[in-house]
């Protein structure tokens, strides 16, 4: 379903389509109050990107395993997006943690996952993606955004990218229904840690003030800031970093960011 400006795909969605079919998605040319993770808005010129709302439903992951929904829906984006790089470019992608979309270190595409539960069971989800398909400049104060042309030098088909990112997460969804959910986890964690921002070295970190307390009592650090290396990605979805002392540490995404640049 297209419509040329709503103020969230998102919300939209919400108040009038829930009792539509899996994968039913509503695609805008323009957001007034488009959102990322945490409330953050999205900029975005009109007619540019691809913005849009992807109705999940009937998947039958239970709320405990939530994390999987996760990983399918940023790995679903990120194949469609490398099919459109050649290798040399394909090497800057990524995906960092939870699902942001990025290429080198500019952010390429944010995804927002709204899950609506109805008893412990049944679960419908409102996947909300925008992403930076043929935009050129960006004002906003937004740090390090990045679009699709700018990086492959040409105007790109956005009904294309949202095609392939349906057949993906339908791909996963038959996988869903065809191999035990171990199984199933066990292949979307490889294929999400293969694909992570900054999956290997050593880098900076920054700690969020509402864990300085329960998680640091007795690391020294400066500003909240320490180095460390990404060592795995609980079945829940929490960060486990290695520090240079040796030390593994667990996070929620409200508790840590990436320090970059």
């Amino acid at each position: 379903m297209y419509i040329a400006k709503t103020d969230s795909t998102n919300n939209l969605l919400r108040a009038e389509y829930l009792d539509r079919e899996d994968l039913f998605t509503i695609v805008t040319d323009y957001q007034t109050a488009g959102r990322g993770q945490q409330g953050n808005g999205w900029e975005s010129e009109e007619g540019k990107n691809l913005l849009f709302s992807t109705l999940l439903t009937d998947w039958d992951i239970p709320q405990s395993e939530q994390f999987v929904l996760n990983q399918i829906v940023s790995l679903s984006l990120y194949k469609a997006v490398v099919k459109l790089l050649d290798d040399t470019l394909k090497t800057h992608l990524s995906i960092k943690w939870p699902n942001d979309l990025y290429y080198g270190n500019k952010k390429l595409a944010g995804i927002l996952i709204e899950n609506i539960w109805q008893g412990t069971d049944d679960c419908k989800s409102i996947v909300g993606i925008g992403l930076n398909v043929n935009q050129n400049i960006f004002r906003s104060s937004a740090p390090n955004p990045v679009s699709l042309c700018q990086i492959v030098g040409k105007t790109l088909s956005r009904e294309t990218i949202l095609k392939d990112f349906l057949f993906f997460l339908q791909q996963y969804r038959i996988l869903l229904h065809s191999k035990p959910l171990t199984d199933v986890r066990s292949q979307v964690q490889d294929e999400y840690m293969h694909s992570l921002y900054r999956r290997e070295g050593v880098y900076r970190w920054q700690e969020r003030e509402v864990s300085l307390q329960p998680t640091m009592p007795q690391m020294k650090v400066e500003n909240g800031q320490f180095s460390a290396s990404i060592h795995s990605i609980t079945s829940v979805g929490e960060l486990v970093l290695l520090t240079t002392d040796n030390t593994l540490r667990t996070f929620h995404f409200k508790q840590i960011r990436y320090v970059i640049g």
